[in-house]
């Protein structure tokens, strides 16, 4: 008996028992949605996660004090007062694979301008850190490589804090005091909104870090250097010369613990990025029991429907039907059931992931491969759980058979 004739009968078998059918299916459908949905929700947060940690500095380095090891107990980095301009200078003189680079001090405090203040953040940076965070001015200037080395007591400030301390007027050429130190409001930051973590990255004032330095937080050291590597394929290089000249700087043996640490965006993105993974993961494992359920389901319907067409397989072999063909007739009706209630999963999987980003916003993105690999397991699932009842059937005596009631 050719394919074409087993896949017709095997059909004919399914549309007699319909309802039958589509309740074996359930398990196979809730399987399949479950697995696209949640590789969509998984795949759409990873590139939702890239996008925003992108977002805080294009192939951004930071190079922070205080990754010593002591007795088996990392030492707080706040404690450590091991990075200094001279470490920056160097940097900024020594590596060629590095855009732009900034030393970085900052302090939180009150910010006043007139009747109004608001508590705030202010940044004490040398001008290419606009260059490195990706940020732009949107009104007035950023302050000059001349501001840095007079100390000017000049400021940029951010979205947020325009619009506590300056509500409805201009603030170019205001003066705001922060801890009592007055700032001429030079520039206005484009509002960037929140970043992965939830903070507000418009409430910030930025000014020149020798003013930072000196006149509020009266300090020698910095809080960490940041740089932009030249590109994305640099920047693990990039890393590897900047801890290179820190160890050449802070004359740290071979056998010595680093005084310091250097992480990129692109370890931070692969951090979340394997987060992320591992969560989709797990979460399409539990939807896959689904699928497992699913298969028992058709092996117990299939059996079920050996057991009520045994005459039937006894007249087919009596009229010179193999076993294989046996075989085959059952097998394919398993086959037929699992990839059509595959086909249903994917449209009912497709249709959730569509309501996901409509009605709660979620990222997400549907892949070819989440599809194809849901097919493939429909597949698999169907000869799997539907070879033992189709087997059964194929070793039946077929006088038995036609005897039996």
């Amino acid at each position: 008996m050719n394919f074409l004739n087993l896949l017709k009968i095997a059909w004919k078998a399914i549309l007699l028992n319909k309802t039958r059918a589509m309740l074996t299916m359930l398990g196979i459908i809730i399987g399949v949605a479950s697995v696209i949905a949640m590789l969509a929700i998984g795949e759409g947060s990873k590139e939702s996660i890239k996008k925003n940690i992108s977002s805080m500095g294009a192939n951004l380095i930071t190079v922070r004090p205080g990754a010593g090891m002591m007795g088996g107990v990392r030492s707080d980095p706040s404690a450590m007062q091991t990075l200094t301009l001279a470490d920056y200078n160097a940097l900024k003189k020594q590596v060629k694979l590095i855009k732009n680079i900034s030393p970085l001090v900052n302090g939180s405090g009150q910010s006043i301008a007139g009747s109004n203040n608001w508590p705030t953040s202010i940044y004490g940076v040398s001008p290419e850190y606009l260059k490195i965070r990706d940020w732009g001015v949107e009104e007035g200037s950023m302050f000059t490589e001349d501001d840095v080395e007079a100390y000017g007591k000049v400021a940029v400030i951010g979205k947020t804090v325009q619009e506590n301390l300056f509500p409805n007027e201009n603030p170019i050429g205001k003066m705001i005091r922060f801890k009592n130190i007055p700032f001429k409001v030079i520039g206005v930051l484009k509002e960037k909104g929140e970043n992965t973590f939830g903070q507000d990255q418009d409430d910030i004032i930025i000014a020149p870090y020798t003013a930072v330095q000196k006149r509020i937080l009266a300090q020698t050291y910095l809080q960490s250097i940041v740089a932009s590597s030249l590109n994305e394929e640099n920047s693990e290089a990039a890393v590897n010369e900047i801890k290179a000249v820190m160890e050449n700087q802070h004359k740290i043996k071979p056998e010595e613990d680093n005084d310091f640490n250097v992480s990129s965006q692109q370890e931070l993105i692969s951090t979340f990025s394997s987060t992320s993974e591992m969560l989709t993961v797990l979460l399409v494992a539990i939807a896959s029991i689904s699928l497992i359920v699913g298969g028992i389901g058709i092996m117990n319907i299939m059996y079920v429907s050996v057991k009520e067409r045994t005459k039937e397989i006894g007249l087919r072999m009596a009229i010179g039907a193999k076993g294989n063909d046996i075989l085959m007739q059952f097998l394919i009706e398993s086959v037929l059931i699992s990839i059509t209630g595959g086909v249903l999963g994917v449209i009912i999987g497709l249709v959730a992931t569509f309501c996901v980003k409509q009605f709660a916003g979620w990222p997400v993105s549907i892949t070819m491969v989440s599809i194809v690999i849901s097919f493939a397991v429909c597949n698999i699932t169907g000869v799997f759980f539907g070879w033992y009842p189709a087997r059964k059937a194929a070793q039946a005596d077929p006088i038995n058979a036609l005897r039996y009631e």
